[in-house]
């Protein structure tokens, strides 16, 4: 079962632009597969939130991130991909071991970040980088099936505007047999189609759009991005919309409460209970 759905994960990127929507537990995954999505991801900044931790911070263990991404496999009959932050570990052997995790755990692909939990320093070097890309691909090639590696350049999300060296990166990653190249926080168009152009024919992953600004997906897949993730913002919605109606409650205020979707067109996208013990 996974194979096949391995194989149809790695047949999206061949082609065209698909959406790859970001869920956090098994009823976000249920209403993006109900909503027609062709493959799911796990997202960081939802499960961080969903522990009630931060995003960014090291807060988030390899063991639960992974026991997420299993409950999101066991949730949907869609390939799922997860968001494994840096690896969870600075080594090229740490990342090998993520991989080698997630394969087991029945994901389809995952993410590797440039990242190293360190504020103070918080991009590894390039050829740290390049090297923890490598060992990924290693374990990836080891899977009895195909696993999309999407390898990150973040210097955008951490105080480093620098696309020529982002571009580097990326290009050393494709290199070192990474599957999907992914810069999160491009700040144009043009750094879009510029890193589309680098890293060809790899496909490119991008969060939503460039960072000025969401652009429809018709018009990302003209700049030649095959697949576009959004991230935490589906989650962040969600907390949003329960921050909202939780100020609303302390004021003593029901109207937003009273408008808020109402169970019947939510239910519909879980399971039925029938069956289970």
């Amino acid at each position: 079962m996974i194979g096949e759905r391995a194989e149809r994960f790695r047949a999206l990127h061949a082609e065209g632009c698909f959406a790859l929507p970001n869920a956090w537990d098994a009823g976000s995954a249920q209403i993006m597969a109900g909503l027609g999505f062709q493959a799911v991801a796990t997202t960081s900044a939802g499960l961080a939130f969903m522990l009630g931790r931060r995003d960014g911070e090291a807060a988030v263990s390899r063991a639960e991130a992974l026991e997420n991404a299993r409950t999101l496999v066991g949730a949907v009959d869609l390939p799922v991909s997860a968001d494994l932050e840096d690896g969870f570990g600075p080594s090229p052997e740490d990342v090998a071991a993520t991989v080698t995790a997630a394969i087991e755990a029945g994901l389809c692909g995952c993410t590797i970040e440039d990242t190293t939990a360190d504020p103070a320093s918080p991009i590894h070097g390039f050829e740290a980088a390049v090297a923890r890309v490598a060992a990924g691909v290693r374990a990836a090639r080891a899977a009895p099936h195909p696993f999309v590696l999407t390898a990150r350049a973040e210097n955008f999300l951490h105080g480093r505007p620098d696309l020529d060296d982002t571009i580097r990166r990326l290009a050393a990653f494709a290199e070192a047999g990474a599957d999907c190249l992914y810069a999160p926080g491009l700040p144009d168009e043009a750094a879009i189609r510029a890193v589309v152009r680098a890293v060809a024919p790899r496909p490119v992953n991008v969060l939503i759009g460039p960072r000025g600004g969401a652009v429809p997906l018709a018009r990302l897949a003209a700049l030649g991005v095959r697949r576009v993730s959004v991230g935490g913002a589906i989650a962040r919605a969600a907390y949003g919309a329960a921050l909202e109606a939780g100020r609303a409650l302390a004021r003593g205020e029901m109207g937003v409460i009273a408008a808020l979707t109402p169970y019947g067109q939510i239910a519909p996208y879980m399971r039925s209970g029938e069956g289970q013990t």
